[in-house]
């Protein structure tokens, strides 16, 4: 058990290391040898547990992902859940390196032996449920395809992050995906619906659900 502790360790801080570097200084800029003296180890611990750089990227852009695990506890995932998914996500870019490491390793997917754009695929396809049992329980207008709308989520978000990045580092992110929600939601949920919807940052269904 020490010997796993100690390798999981071992993987914690290389995954740290990497996520440092590839944040500061995108996947292209970010050497191994700079990952390894940030994360303290020797070559053969890294390759241990990693084949390459690539390898170590893949595994980070894996990590975004973690901020959905808690929708598999939701009992009725909709519109909201969309919602608050969005501001779980913000809040990881602005308090974990390792998630902002991994969205801007997406962004550079061409810089990848394999590009990942699997990624936005695969958030796409879970924005894309919770929208087809919003519609289904008549939270979105009967007009709205809800794959398109998924897709505008994502691009929507994606555009906001990046330029709350470039013009704040990221401190105005939650009040910009705010302004996103209240622009959409007119648009896309009957009037009589509305108000069962939060389109601003506080404690949320996800958050509920994780504990």
């Amino acid at each position: 058990m020490a010997r796993q502790e100690r390798a999981e360790q071992t993987r914690k801080a290389i995954l740290e290391a990497a996520a440092s570097r590839f944040d500061a200084v995108g996947f292209l800029g970010a050497s191994l040898s700079d990952i390894l003296t940030e994360a303290g180890v020797t070559k053969g611990a890294l390759y241990f547990h990693f084949k390459s750089k690539e390898d170590l990227a893949d595994a980070l852009v894996d990590e975004q992902f973690a901020v959905s695990e808690p929708l598999s506890a939701i009992e009725d995932p909709g519109l909201q859940t969309v919602i608050d998914l969005t501001y779980e996500m913000a809040a990881g870019l602005q308090s974990d390196v390792r998630v902002r490491a991994s969205i801007r390793l997406v962004i550079e997917q061409g810089s990848f032996v394999t590009p990942a754009d699997n990624a936005y695929k695969r958030w796409i396809d879970t924005i894309h449920g919770c929208l087809l049992a919003a519609k289904a329980a008549g939270d979105l207008r009967k007009e709205i395809n809800t794959h398109d709308l998924a897709q505008f989520v994502v691009a929507s978000f994606t555009g906001i992050q990046l330029s709350s990045q470039v013009l704040t580092g990221r401190a105005d992110l939650k009040e910009r995906v705010t302004f996103m929600w209240n622009t959409i939601l007119g648009s896309v949920v009957p009037p009589r619906r509305l108000h069962r919807f939060t389109s601003t940052s506080g404690s949320t269904a996800m958050e509920s659900a994780s504990v």
